[in-house]
């Protein structure tokens, strides 16, 4: 993942477990017959395993059913599920959720089907089945028929409405989202990780409507009352959330990929070109995966689904076969789609495409090892996007993934890598930037300690041993241990098994005969308990790369809380050269201003390393921030694209802090001016033909800023484009289109709010109609950001638009927008999937800077269960800090202005 009539039963082929058949509906087929399965083990599965069901029994097969009414927003559903019971019950207990049961048998061996009674427990979500007397071990099938519930957000099968794009009219989508535990919406099942079984998929659907799952299609047949019913090839063994149907007025752009298996993009009807983009990469990535981890694509097909709308949780869903990804990350529409869009639609399906192996053919056990998923596939993301395209220097993002996990990890709140999962609401908060962007830096951190091949090497032998099973952390680090990496598995544990930032202070440094030794003790970096006994107790085994001047990089791993480098050369010391460490590094005064001035000389990778470093260190107190400051400042005019950027969002975070001093502001945009205003000039306001597309970003990462800042020129600028739709509505059409309508609408007057409303209203473009309702909440004026805030509960943006307009609003109106949730609260959890339901709130307030709003978070968190309370804790604690910090902070600012 990328941070949701006529009643048939589909009856499976019983040969491969040898039972007498249900009763099948009159006129229905079985499904074709499953390879044959294991012999009975007499065996529960790994007992160690986390489980929240009764281990007893496991499925084998399920054959599913499916019949929606889009309109009415319920359908039908009938299972046959083969499984094995091991220990003598009368009960048998499945996940199951918003599922009403109109009866169910079970049917063993002896064909003799037993009635059962179902009991459900919505807490738990459970469904129990009763026989009348208990079972003995065996092979049984259960038979249930049931109904259930479409939802209008990303959980279990919901629908998106979205604008026809020939027409305008509104039409209806059908999606599957069961990442995390939601399969359980769909089907009753058996829905953890480690259950893993076949699935036969038959549903009936309009039979002009386009139906999509996993697998390709083995059959339509025509159904009663303008239907049709299609059955899908049966799917490989794999785990219950990685299951996926979609259906309606769709299309699909197809070829054959070298791998041998079809791939597709499927996107509603008119969107034609729109997917060339991402289908022309979509085969590569296959072929590069498949060399990669030394195993084949083993599906025949692979899609990837645009669904209009969009998500509080996630972006992407790396369903086996079947990849759904919201349209405005997977669609290349010229009109409004920007040239970082346009690398984020191949990043996202390069995240995705990766899951095809690291998820899915081989799944964590439990979710206490998310990140075996999450974090592999964001490495490999950056991996493969810089193996097609080098030109975008997709490495020096990884930067700003590890400030992001950084971000978290530095307060007590955080959590390890792996860590411990035991209800549904654990499961849904472990998808954070420490189990996605730290799991992607601790993992380019062992790449780098154990060599590029060794890793690839261990990883190709997890793969080939692990397949269509379930892993723990552990495995993975036996596997590269034993293809080279000695040691390896003592410096994962350290980085995955226990919270926190190493800190490396540097200590003496002195160069002798071309040789450099630099001292350094390793502590914790931490923005709220830095003083504490465990910040100082905790021990990490620290990989290090280090540079003296233009000498050569060492290697050297830090352990028991210090050591001493030796380098080849003399110089300014640079440690974690590369950037390949996840830890900060604070250096002395004498050895950051040697640094400071050979900064243009760094490598941008380096430079980016020392402004994230270092603004964190100065933020934290561990030195003034004048230290920050002063790299800011040697930022090189023309230096990369990135760093400038990177530079451009520094300057903008100093210019917020004194919203309430307009002199120190004048002189945080002044100075910005002057550094930014250079690359502004040779950029200039439109694209170039045949420009670098990281020239294109920038473009708009600088009218971003400078915007922000209140820049004249910019703001004018907008403004007159902005002028032009009035005499031709496709006057801003292209990349920075999203750019300057977000600039108009921070600023705007009401007559010119109510324009992009309109325009908004009027859009045929879902992923444009979606653009500009959201941004609408920028408003800076109070009085627009209340009635953005209205729109919101409205029916007009659309069911999955709605809570973007509030999240939008809480970037510059946080108390607004968090009392308005507050006091709407029924009606806001209605426009959220409910993954996202308990972080909403606190995400909302965590843009705050009143010290009330700490004391209103607490009111709200005070009654939560536990897991429930994690989203509040944390922002209280991040509200909490930063209280103490500003102050500090913009004094040492202000001073720094005033002497430089």
């Amino acid at each position: 993942m990328k941070k949701y009539p006529t009643r048939h039963l589909l009856v499976a082929a019983v040969s491969s477990l040898g039972l007498a058949a249900c009763a099948a509906q009159p006129g229905i087929a079985p499904a074709a017959p499953v390879a044959a399965a294991p012999a009975f083990t007499g065996a529960p599965l790994d007992a160690s395993v986390p489980s929240q069901l009764p281990r007893i029994a496991r499925p084998l097969h399920y054959a599913i059913s499916v019949t929606p009414d889009a309109q009415a927003l319920t359908f039908a559903g009938e299972a046959a599920i083969d499984i094995e019971l091991y220990e003598a019950s009368a009960t048998l207990t499945l996940n199951a959720l918003d599922l009403a049961f109109a009866g169910a048998t079970l049917t063993g061996a002896d064909g003799k089907a037993v009635p059962l009674t179902v009991a459900t427990d919505a807490a738990a979500q459970t469904a129990t089945f009763t026989a009348p007397a208990p079972l003995a071990p065996g092979r049984y099938r259960l038979t249930t028929a049931y109904t259930g519930v479409i939802n209008t957000q990303a959980n279990g099968l919901f629908a998106l409405d979205y604008p026809d794009k020939a027409t305008g009219r509104e039409v209806r989508g059908l999606f599957t989202q069961f990442e995390a535990p939601d399969a359980r919406r769909f089907v009753p099942s058996f829905d953890e990780p480690s259950y893993k079984a076949t699935f036969d998929l038959a549903v009936t659907v309009p039979e002009g409507d386009l139906a999509v799952s996993n697998m390709p299609v083995a059959s339509e047949t025509p159904a009663q009352g303008g239907r049709k019913k299609v059955v899908f090839q049966t799917s490989p063994k794999m785990s219950s959330y990685l299951l996926f149907f979609a259906t309606g007025q769709f299309e699909r752009l197809a070829a054959k990929s070298e791998s041998g298996a079809e791939v597709g993009i499927v996107s509603p009807k008119g969107s034609g070109e729109q997917a060339r983009f991402a289908l022309d990469s979509l085969g590569p990535l296959l072929t590069y995966y498949s060399d990669y981890f030394g195993q084949p694509y083993p599906l025949p097909k692979l899609d990837n689904v645009a669904g209009p709308g969009q998500s509080q949780f996630f972006g992407a869903m790396e369903n086996w076969g079947a990849i759904f990804t919201f349209e405005r990350i997977l669609l290349d529409d010229p009109k409004i789609t920007s040239d970082a869009t346009r690398q984020e639609i191949y990043t996202t399906q390069s995240h995705e495409v990766a899951h095809q192996w690291f998820g899915d053919l081989v799944t964590m056990a439990w979710w206490d090892d998310l990140w075996l998923n999450e974090g592999f596939a964001s490495w490999m993301e950056t991996k493969s996007t810089d193996h097609f395209h080098p030109d975008w220097q997709p490495l020096l993002d990884r930067v700003g993934g590890r400030e992001r996990a950084m971000g978290l990890d530095a307060f007590a709140t955080t959590h390890p890598i792996v860590q411990t999962i035991r209800t549904v609401e654990d499961t849904n908060q472990a998808f954070d930037a420490i189990t996605y962007q730290k799991g992607e830096a601790v993992i380019t951190m062992l790449e780098s300690y154990a060599g590029e091949n060794v890793w690839r090497d261990g990883l190709r032998a997890y793969m080939a041993k692990h397949k269509y099973a379930n892993t723990r952390t552990d495995d993975l680090w036996n596997a590269v241990e034993a293809a080279g990496a000695k040691g390896l598995t003592a410096i994962a544990h350290d980085f995955t098994g226990q919270p926190g930032i190493p800190l490396l202070r540097v200590g003496a440094v002195s160069c002798t005969g071309g040789t450099t030794t630099v001292a350094l003790t390793q502590g914790e970096f931490s923005r709220d308990r830095k003083d504490s006994i465990e910040a100082q107790g905790r021990r990490w085994q620290v990989p290090v790369l280090a540079q003296a001047g233009e000498g050569g990089i060492a290697r050297q791993v830090v352990s028991g809380g210090a050591g001493t480098l030796t380098l080849p050369g003399c110089g300014p010391v640079l440690i974690n050269a590369g950037q390949a460490g996840y830890y900060r590094t604070l250096y002395s005064p004498a050895a950051l201003a040697a640094l400071r001035g050979r900064f243009a000389a760094l490598a941008p990778i380096d430079q980016l390393g020392l402004l994230g470093d270092n603004f964190a260190l100065a933020n934290a107190g561990y030195q003034p921030m004048g230290a920050a400051l002063g790299l800011l400042a040697a930022t090189p005019k023309d230096a990369n694209q990135k760093v400038l950027a990177e530079a451009a969002g520094r300057y903008e975070i100093l210019y917020d802090y004194f919203d309430d001093q307009p002199a120190l502001r004048g002189q945080v945009a002044a100075r910005a001016s002057a550094a930014l205003s250079p690359a502004m000039a040779r950029l200039g306001f439109d694209p170039r033909p045949g420009e670098p597309a990281l020239d294109a970003i920038l473009r708009s990462d600088l009218l971003d800023s400078l915007g922000a800042m209140g820049d004249p020129a910019v703001l004018a600028e907008a403004r007159r484009r902005f002028a032009w739709l009035d005499r031709d509505p496709a006057a801003l059409d292209g990349p920075l289109k999203s750019r300057w309508i977000g600039i108009v609408a921070a600023n705007a007057s009401a007559a010119e709010w109510d324009k992009l409303r309109a325009m908004a209203k009027a859009s045929k473009s879902a992923v444009e109609r979606s653009a500009f309702y959201t941004r609408l909440g920028n408003a800076k004026d109070p009085a627009l950001a209340k009635r953005a805030l209205a729109l919101a509960l409205t029916d007009e943006p659309g069911k999955t638009v709605s809570a973007a307009i509030i999240s939008t609003v809480a970037r510059t109106h946080p108390e607004l927008a968090v009392d308005f949730a507050q006091a709407n609260r029924a009606a806001v959890d209605g426009l959220i999937d409910a993954a996202s339901r308990a972080r909403f709130v606190a995400a909302l307030a965590a843009w705050s800077n009143d010290p009330a709003m700490i004391a209103k978070l607490e009111a709200i968190a005070a009654p939560l269960p536990a897991d429930a309370r994690k989203p509040y804790d944390k922002t209280i604690a991040s509200l909490k800090e930063r209280g103490a910090s500003r102050p500090r902070i913009k004094g040492e600012i202000a001073a720094w202005l005033k002497g430089n």
